[in-house]
């Protein structure tokens, strides 16, 4: 995977639009009915990197940042400021906000996941880029202590536990998280006339399967 463990500037990514996007192939059959089926077990993220662009010295870094990605060639970390937190967003981390998994006596290492619910249902999003020193985790309802009771593997999202957890022992985890992403174009328009009349440049960006 080409990809660079570095966040996009916050400050610039905050104000960005974007957000979920999800693929539904729909076939509309000859009695009026609909059939729906979706080739996505995950959904995909898009923002507009443009939209947080707020003076000539954002620009500077936006292209810095862009050069040394190589365009699209590299993929980086984006802070999706309506989405970053394994609880509410005005709400502190704590070690149980979400259900990894549960303890079979074997298994060590754990993959975070984000779970969203409206009524009955669900979905359980992977999360794989959580933020350095960010996660808490537990099991069976007891917090306990990164480096003594588990690790973190930031590059992909798991919580490796020194002991596994006893059968039936819900594990569970809060943390921050970035989504990995890289820029829908090798091409960057600006104009230093537009900008300072009050248009901004188009950066597409969209979120990576790692």
């Amino acid at each position: 995977m080409q990809f660079h463990e570095v966040r996009f500037p916050a400050n610039l990514s905050f104000g960005s639009t974007g957000g979920p996007e999800r693929r539904t192939e729909i076939v509309a059959l000859a009695n009026g009915f609909e059939e729906r089926n979706t080739p996505w077990s995950q959904s995909r993220r898009r923002y507009d990197a443009g939209v947080g662009m707020r003076s000539l010295d954002d620009i500077e870094q936006l292209i810095g940042f862009f050069e040394a990605r190589q365009g699209q060639m590299y993929g980086f970390r984006w802070k999706d400021w309506s989405d970053f937190k394994s609880c509410a967003p005005s709400q502190e981390v704590q070690f149980d906000d979400q259900v990894i998994g549960s303890g079979d006596g074997e298994t060590q290492a754990f993959q975070l996941v984000k779970n969203y619910r409206s009524g009955s249902q669900s979905y359980g999003r992977v999360v794989t880029k959580p933020v350095i020193g960010s996660v808490r985790a537990g099991v069976d309802g007891v917090a306990l202590s990164e480096g003594v009771h588990y690790e973190i593997d930031t590059a992909q999202g798991l919580v490796m536990f020194a002991e596994a957890p006893a059968t039936g022992a819900a594990v569970t985890a809060g943390f921050e998280f970035d989504v990995p992403v890289r820029f829908d174009t090798d091409r960057i328009q600006t104009s230093v006339a537009s900008f300072q009349a009050g248009d901004i440049p188009s950066v597409p960006v969209v979120e990576l399967r790692v």
